[in-house]
């Protein structure tokens, strides 16, 4: 049986052509000889498919090339092809959307990688949002975001490798570094993981592959990654000789090693002068902290009023609590996080009648009603306001868990409850660790002075340039 009669049979039988409808094949005349094509319907561009078939039955016998790769390079008029006849490779292309042709006299298949995705167009990430600057995002479309990459750094020394993770959904992965700044070791390192990764499929396409990169310490909340959707976020960090891990089929790109300082860091803080990016990185962690400790320090005055100096007699309660202050606390941290996920899953058109019955029911209803006390009230909503203030869902989620844990050991031990709450919150964060097993809090633990006020303190560009 000649190579194209059995290459033909068992592409049929392993792509189960009589049971997939979305898996074409169909005979061809290539010149004098019969040509199979195989493709996925929706992959191909039709109008590059209809000239090559033109071509195709232009060709005469007399000049017909001997080989496939002479066919490829005289007789193959596309910028994207090559020359296989492994069968594992030659399905995977076709299952991701290649073009396969077979012709008879031949003894390899051709790959025409004339295919095109589904995609949206590249708008502004709803969440990674700027005041000014770039108004681009990465979208679904592995291709795609690798050119968004490219557009804005044109330097050889830009890298891209492809990986395939991922036994059943072969998905691809792109580890994006710039050769001339990025640290060899920690190169190697993903590099290595990337290979040693054993997995059925990336279900939930980063997150699968981000616990897989790095599965240790899953009981510490803070953040072993940066997530953005903006490309310019990510050539800022790729300058900087970090590492991007893109993922087809996701819109957001992975930022590898991460530590404290890179995930609080945002893209309004360079779009702006100096001192206003400054001012917006102050606050930012004010009201970070604010956030982690406003509640438990409420609770732990009301729990020793006669701590409270006179100036500060305001902040007790007014009226008596009917449900004790830590469980008010406790329902209001589950009522906001239920807030969120209705506003989630809440049709745009309902939004606003959404956000009247929050403010009617769970606002002025529960005080009336005596379930809540009005400064319970107030202090929950200035720490949802400061969970908003947080881009990185991971670590708004993190402070969360630490401002929980803390309120119920002070709920439980007073006053040595909080100094085992503050002994926790300060384990997690240093025992924290890179992927590269760096400090989480570096440039604060190991110090280094200069990296520090680098972090806190937004400096020109023309110090860089230097």
């Amino acid at each position: 049986m000649s190579f194209y009669n059995d290459i033909n049979k068992q592409l049929e039988q392993k792509l189960r052509i009589q049971k997939n409808f979305d898996i074409i094949n169909r005979k061809i005349q290539v010149g004098n000889k019969e040509g199979t094509i195989y493709f996925i319907d929706g992959f191909v561009k039709d109008d590059v498919m209809e000239k090559l078939q033109e071509f195709f039955l232009s060709l005469k016998p007399e000049t017909f090339p001997k080989t496939a790769q002479d066919f490829m390079e005289q007789a193959l008029p596309y910028v994207e092809a090559e020359a296989s006849s492994n069968m594992s490779d030659i399905l995977k292309n076709i299952l991701s959307g290649v073009v396969v042709l077979t012709v008879d006299g031949l003894e390899q298949c051709l790959l025409v990688d004339c295919r095109t995705y589904p995609a949206r167009g590249v708008e502004e990430p709803q969440k990674d949002k700027v005041l000014r600057g770039s108004r681009d995002g990465f979208v679904e479309t592995l291709v795609s975001n690798t050119a968004l990459i490219r557009r804005r750094i044109r330097k050889e020394t830009l890298s891209m490798e492809m990986y395939t993770v991922g036994e059943v959904s072969q998905t691809d992965v792109v580890l994006c570094y710039m050769q001339d700044r990025v640290e060899p070791h920690l190169l190697e390192l993903i590099q290595q993981r990337l290979k040693d990764i054993k997995v059925e499929a990336l279900t939930m396409n980063q997150e699968t592959l981000a616990e897989c990169l790095h599965h240790k310490h899953w009981w510490n909340p803070f953040p072993k990654f940066k997530f953005t959707e903006r490309p310019d976020t990510a050539c800022a960090c790729l300058l900087e000789g970090l590492i991007i891990v893109l993922v087809d089929n996701s819109p957001s790109a992975m930022v590898v090693p991460t530590n404290l300082f890179d995930v609080i860091e945002e893209a309004d803080d360079y779009y702006f002068p100096p001192i206003t990016g400054t001012y917006l990185r102050f606050s930012r962690c004010i009201m970070t902290l604010t956030g982690l400790f406003l509640t438990p320090v409420f609770l732990l005055l009301m729990q020793n009023e006669n701590w409270i100096p006179p100036w500060l007699a305001f902040i007790a309660l007014e009226e008596q609590a009917n449900i004790p202050i830590i469980w008010q606390l406790m329902i209001l941290e589950i009522a906001i996080d239920g807030l969120k996920l209705a506003a989630i899953n809440t049709p745009s058109m309902l939004s606003t009648p959404l956000s009247v019955i929050a403010a009617l029911v769970i606002g002025e209803f529960a005080v009336n009603s005596g379930w809540f006390n009005a400064e319970v009230m107030l202090y929950m909503a200035f720490v949802a306001i400061s969970n908003f203030t947080q881009e990185s869902y991971e670590l708004g989620y993190a402070v969360k868990f630490m401002r929980v844990q803390l309120l119920v050991w002070i709920a439980l031990f007073n006053v040595w409850g909080a100094v085992l709450g503050l002994g926790i919150i300060v384990l997690e964060l240093v025992c924290n660790k890179t992927i590269d097993g760096k400090s989480y809090l570096y440039p604060l633990i190991p110090f280094n002075g200069k990296q520090l006020k680098k972090r806190l303190i937004r400096n020109s560009y023309t110090k860089f340039l230097k």
